[in-house]
């Protein structure tokens, strides 16, 4: 292993470990803190992508992924409220949506990679931000996935309400998915800033 990635590797994992923690706090109706977390993973596979290239920016999604698994089967184990922390549902949900949306990540920043600086990141990350959310909260909550895991009772998910609290009826489960989507779209225009000062960093000449 390159050691110049290990930091990459070493940042992807904390962000994905803090977000599976944060996620078991509410923040107002609609989120959890971890979804003010998550997002910065796509920030840590971009800035990988654009100093080192896809190659290395890939192997960092696969450590990010490694992690998120052995953080949903300790999910598994621990007993909530309500049941166990993570489903098999939240546990299938969450991995595919990060595989799938990190990568397309990748694979849309390296194609845009030639043009200027802040198209790469914001257009790769607005894509895979909304895949990671469309792919999650529909595994985990929809009632029509609901043959994944029989046994697992999400009803409550698909109670109807307005969406977030004002707009046309939906399941709870599609405003929770919608109020997420919202944060990752504000925070991949933020992590503009990071991006260019530590590219910036990583970059430059030596003295």
């Amino acid at each position: 292993m390159n050691r110049t990635h290990i930091p990459g590797i070493l940042a992807m994992a904390a962000i994905v470990l803090a977000s599976n923690i944060f996620v078991q706090f509410l923040f107002g109706q609609w989120l959890t803190w971890g979804a003010f977390t998550y997002p910065f993973a796509f920030l840590v596979t971009d800035v990988m992508n654009r100093v080192y290239g896809p190659g290395p920016a890939r192997k960092v999604v696969v450590a990010g992924f490694v992690t998120g698994v052995i953080c949903s089967l300790i999910g598994t184990q621990i007993m909530g409220e309500f049941g166990p922390l993570v489903t098999l549902r939240i546990a299938i949900g969450s991995g595919l949506a990060f595989l799938t949306a990190q990568l397309t990540d990748v694979a849309v920043f390296n194609r845009l990679r030639g043009g200027k600086w802040w198209r790469a990141p914001l257009a790769s990350t607005l894509v895979g931000s909304s895949l990671d959310t469309a792919i999650f909260f529909s595994v985990a909550f929809s009632a029509g996935l609901s043959f994944i895991e029989p046994a697992n009772d999400v009803s409550w998910a698909n109670e109807t309400l307005p969406l977030l609290g004002a707009g046309p009826t939906v399941p709870l489960w599609v405003s929770l998915g919608v109020a997420d989507w919202l944060v990752k779209l504000s925070l991949a225009i933020i992590a503009l800033v990071p991006f260019r000062i530590i590219v910036g960093k990583l970059t430059a000449p030596a003295t």
